[in-house]
């Protein structure tokens, strides 16, 4: 009989349910989007019952396909800053949740990051003062919600992000708990006592009596209860932020790893070991995971706005592709891109540069320069944006880069990832399964059930599909680095 762990992958756009067997193969996966809202501009939002609906239609469709008495146990990886609050007498959401995405609180946060507590904050919590986490997010709820603080002092409200949420639901009440991966997003967890940071609290005039306990990532969270798709009591074993979840899912377990998704951004992390790193080079300090009975392993995190919008923007702004998979062909039609360089600053610049001004520049074209060019200028820039992150990261860490594990959507371009590996000096290692968040979940939660013993077991699940290898000098690549560091001064 095959035993099965079931990872809920819940998204910004969708919720997805994996089984992977005991092996760690990928066996049955299910898939639903839910709806986003949009109420002002600026401002996204999601129904929590809409979730929860997604999760519970995909949980069932898996379970029925692998048998609910083969399941072994749960793991959860999230979207980390949304955030919902609902009533812990009944389960009713008193509002949609706040996603990641929102900057309602913009206003908000530019009078923080003026006040004498600006520092305190990025200290203590290792991020920068943004719309982005989810303290200014629950302040803005009790401000504009008064039935909030009504139901906190009479103790009907729980607040957490959508992994709590989650929680809360699978074990029908029961259990209100986070990980420490998620918690070190919300802007209120201390680094250094892994807990809920009183004077954070203060400051966001937030009480900690409505905020979930935060646990290790492979603890026992809870166990199913009162489902009708479901047995009750499978355990929920593992709990782990999305990006976390990837880097945990790619086996970066060893001080100075690396991983990148390839999204419609990219997200870098970069495994400092147990060691806090606080970042010179504006990046954010977060926990990658913390095992039971064992210090908590630190990351370093970046992000660039736009990468695989980039290539979307190509199709559906200057319509030089009809779909995206075609920027591959193109951009390889040319050796490189005659110097043309694209600075996809569509929507500003993200790390290290924090360039909310930039703008989008396409510069050194000539009457010789083709739609190719630009598509290979496209790749060229997507690398770059990540090469600058990784280098402020080795800067920030004293860590010297080995290789790059990679996920998401655009490592299915080959070239990219020989770009990426040229552009860093280091190979690229794309997996075979390609489901990484998910597989970091499942994997967590077989640590937490005792069906895995250890890292080094689960390294052995860890396969690698393809590996690219630099190709190129350092003296080229020296070249491209001056003729992007031009570029980027020009937007900036």
């Amino acid at each position: 009989m095959k035993t099965y762990i079931l990872a809920i992958d819940q998204g910004t756009t969708s919720s997805r349910v994996c089984a992977f067997d005991q092996d760690g193969r990928l066996a049955f996966q299910a898939q639903k989007e839910f709806p986003q809202i949009f109420p002002k501009p600026g401002w996204v939002e999601h129904n929590l019952e809409d979730i929860w609906e997604s999760v519970r239609m995909t949980l069932k469709e898996v379970a029925e396909k692998v048998g609910a008495e083969n399941i072994k146990c749960i793991g959860i990886t999230n979207q980390r800053e949304t955030v919902g609050a609902w009533r812990a007498s009944n389960s009713e959401p008193i509002m949609n949740a706040i996603v990641w995405q929102c900057r309602r609180t913009t206003d908000d946060c530019a009078k923080l990051r003026k006040s004498n507590v600006a520092n305190k904050i990025t200290q203590k919590t290792g991020l920068v003062i943004d719309p982005y986490f989810s303290a200014s997010k629950i302040s803005w709820m009790f401000k504009n919600h008064p039935e909030m603080r009504k139901r906190e002092k009479s103790g009907d409200l729980k607040i957490g992000t959508i992994d709590t949420f989650l929680l809360w639901k699978l074990t029908n009440g029961q259990s209100h708990g986070t990980d420490v991966s998620n918690a070190s997003r919300t802007m209120l967890m201390n680094l250094k006592t892994l807990d809920w940071d009183d004077e954070l609290l203060k400051i966001f005039k937030i009480s900690r009596s409505v905020l979930p306990e935060i646990k290790s990532s492979n603890s026992f969270f809870g166990q199913t209860q009162n489902l009708d798709f479901l047995p009750n009591g499978i355990p929920i074993t593992g709990i782990l932020g999305d990006q976390q979840a990837a880097l945990f899912g790619q086996g970066a377990f060893s001080k100075g790893e690396a991983k990148c998704t390839f999204g419609t951004g990219s997200f870098i992390l970069l495994n400092t070991g147990t060691e806090i790193k606080k970042s010179k080079n504006k990046l954010l300090t977060t926990v990658a995971w913390r095992l039971e009975r064992q210090k908590a392993v630190f990351a370093l995190e970046g992000g660039a706005f736009v990468c695989g919008a980039a290539v979307q923007w190509l199709r559906d702004g200057l319509g030089i592709i009809k779909s995206s998979s075609e920027v591959e062909a193109l951009a390889e039609s040319v050796e490189s891109s005659e110097g043309v360089t694209f600075v996809p600053a569509l929507t500003g610049l993200g790390a290290p540069h924090w360039d909310a001004e930039a703008r989008g520049l396409i510069c050194g074209l000539t009457r010789g320069s083709t739609k190719s060019h630009i598509a290979r200028a496209t790749l060229d820039a997507i690398s770059m944006q990540n090469a600058d992150i990784l280098l402020a990261m080795q800067k920030d860490s004293g860590l010297k880069l080995k290789k790059l594990r990679v996920d998401g959507g655009a490592t299915q371009n080959k070239l990219l990832m020989q770009i990426q590996a040229d552009d860093l000096g280091v190979p690229v290692e794309r997996p075979k399964v390609f489901e990484t968040t998910a597989f970091g979940a499942a994997l967590m939660a077989g640590l937490g059930c005792g069906l895995y013993k250890n890292l080094d077991q689960l390294l052995h699940l860890v396969q690698i599909d393809q590996s690219f290898s630099n190709r190129k000098s350092m003296k080229l690549r020296l070249v491209r680095r001056q003729s992007w560091e031009r570029a980027l001064k020009r937007v900036r």
